[in-house]
């Protein structure tokens, strides 16, 4: 397989799962700006949306979008439960919380990264993403990880959101669960390897 991401990017996402499972794969970097990949290609010839995350399965099967690309690796190795079996009402709340972070989280954060942003819609977005923060706050006081059950996939999304926060202004701080949360994640021998590939590829 073939992970096209971009050091940072949402793709850090699925990259913390491919090392959680311990699967094989190459990564690719791409640059987002000239939509370049680090082999020279054009990489909207490999995904016409040209963004990360992208994998590239081995018979040249191409699957996008981060919450959908998660899930697929876990069932590689449903032994390792980073996702609740298919059917099961626990795979469900897993897509709720898939679901929850990419449309009340991610997408809430582009327009803090737009220059173009005016200040009142940059204070609107910070609010409302506080008031998602406030109530993901509530559920880690109550167990480490998003599901009882441990570690998930949408942990490893949560996670890569989170991060962007210190970057564009947002203030985590009111919540401690927060802070234990991130360092919960960070002591991840998956997400410190993952990490760390990925500074070594932001100085390529």
């Amino acid at each position: 397989m073939k992970l096209y991401f971009s050091p940072g990017a949402c793709s850090l996402s699925p990259h913390i799962v491919l090392h959680e499972l311990g699967l094989p794969f190459d990564g690719v970097k791409v640059d987002l700006k000239s939509k370049q990949t680090s082999d020279g290609r054009d990489f909207r010839t490999i995904n016409p949306k040209g963004y990360v995350p992208t994998l590239e399965l081995d018979d040249g099967t191409i699957l996008t979008e981060g919450p959908a690309i998660v899930q697929y690796l876990a069932d590689r190795k449903p032994e390792l439960n980073l996702a609740p079996a298919n059917g099961t009402l626990a795979r469900y709340q897993l897509q709720e919380w898939l679901n929850f972070i990419s449309t009340e989280l991610h997408k809430q954060f582009s327009p803090l990264f737009n220059p173009a942003s005016s200040a009142e819609l940059v204070a609107a977005q910070k609010a409302r993403l506080a008031d998602r923060f406030a109530l993901i706050a509530q559920t880690l006081d109550k167990h480490d990880y998003l599901l009882p059950s441990g570690f998930s996939v949408a942990d490893a999304y949560l996670y890569t959101v989170m991060s962007w926060a210190g970057y564009v202004g947002v203030d985590l701080s009111p919540w401690p669960a927060l802070a234990r949360y991130q360092a919960r994640m960070e002591a991840r021998p998956g997400v410190a390897a993952t990490l760390a590939a990925e500074r070594e590829a932001k100085k390529a």
